[in-house]
């Protein structure tokens, strides 16, 4: 299995922005989708963004569509995840996740590895 490492989680206030990055271990990176999920306390983990293999299809929870955009470097072996105008409602950890096709796919049930996480933190 591929391993995964989040960063660039922190705290910040409504309106700034951040950006995350997961690296992925392993040769196969460019070969399947990618996605990231977040989950607040007390609720369930919960899809944000996924891009396919090439990086040419991605797709959006309503939440964040127009405020969030994600993206992948094949050569670094790397996703990201890019977040303006950040709202305390997306205050969660958030997970990068391999998916088990090249395709996109918003369904946890999709992803077969995960990463430790990293925290977001939006304060008002």
């Amino acid at each position: 299995q591929v391993q995964l490492v989040e960063s660039g989680g922190g705290l910040v206030q409504a309106g700034d922005s951040l950006r995350l990055s997961c690296a992925a271990s392993g040769r196969t990176f460019g070969s399947y989708a990618m996605g990231w999920f977040r989950q607040a306390p007390g609720k369930e983990r919960e899809f944000v963004a996924t891009i396919n293999w090439r990086g040419d299809d991605t797709y959006y929870s309503h939440s964040v569509r127009g405020r969030f955009t994600i993206s992948r470097d094949n050569a670094k072996n790397t996703v990201y995840l890019q977040m303006n105008r950040l709202k305390p409602e997306d205050t969660a950890v958030y997970f990068c996740a391999r998916c088990v096709v090249s395709n996109i796919v918003m369904s946890t049930t999709g992803y077969d590895s995960w990463g430790q996480g990293t925290q977001v933190t939006v304060s008002s």
